[in-house]
């Protein structure tokens, strides 16, 4: 009987995963330098340009916990990389039921994963939590850090109470299009290749 305890090898599927999702989330990053609304667009670019390794990540998962870890590891990652504490229970949060979600159907059922992926992009939101919950601070850290006045102007614009509801759904919106789009790229690929 297949033990559903977690191995070194599920760990290790995990740190690899998590690393991928950092350089995509530190690729679409360093976009927003570009203008204030492509940070806005992360609800976007995100979902998408993570779906081809988190569908692969889905293919590997098998046990309850592993979604859940990563989304720990992102929320110390992003910790880490300066967004502070703010949107670690979002992002936990987020994790532990995409991983209940995808549980639910065995991590096989297709359907399941689509609704699990949409919830996990969720957590892209988390990085918008300084921009709202610490507005001033965050618009004079901009203009210290070189940014122009306009630029903090069209960011708050763009990312405040009024929008961070429809930012969040968009996560998970571009989350369910994101997750077929990598299931076909994976399918088409990967798979004939024999890596999954």
């Amino acid at each position: 009987m297949e033990t559903k305890k977690l191995a070194a090898k599920d760990f290790i599927t995990i740190g690899i995963f998590t690393a991928i999702w950092f350089v995509v989330e530190f690729a679409c990053g360093m976009l927003g330098y570009i203008h204030p609304y492509v940070v806005a667009a992360y609800v976007v670019l995100l979902p998408l340009a993570g779906a081809i390794p988190m569908m692969l990540f889905y293919s590997k998962v098998e046990k309850f916990g592993m979604i859940t870890i990563m989304s720990v590891l992102i929320a110390i990652i992003m910790f880490v990389t300066g967004m502070g504490f703010l949107g670690a229970p979002l992002i936990i949060l987020v994790g532990f039921v995409a991983d209940l979600i995808a549980k639910a159907g065995s991590y096989k059922n297709f359907k399941m994963i689509v609704i699990s992926y949409g919830i996990f992009c969720m957590w892209i939101c988390a990085n918008y939590f300084p921009v709202i919950v610490t507005a001033e601070s965050y618009r004079q850290d901009l203009i210290d850090s070189g940014f122009s006045a306009e630029y903090a102007d069209n960011l708050f614009r763009a990312i405040n109470y009024k929008t961070i509801a429809i930012l969040l759904l968009a996560c998970v919106l571009f989350g369910f299009i994101g997750a077929f789009l990598g299931k076909a790229v994976v399918k088409k690929h990967f798979e004939k290749a024999g890596i999954v």
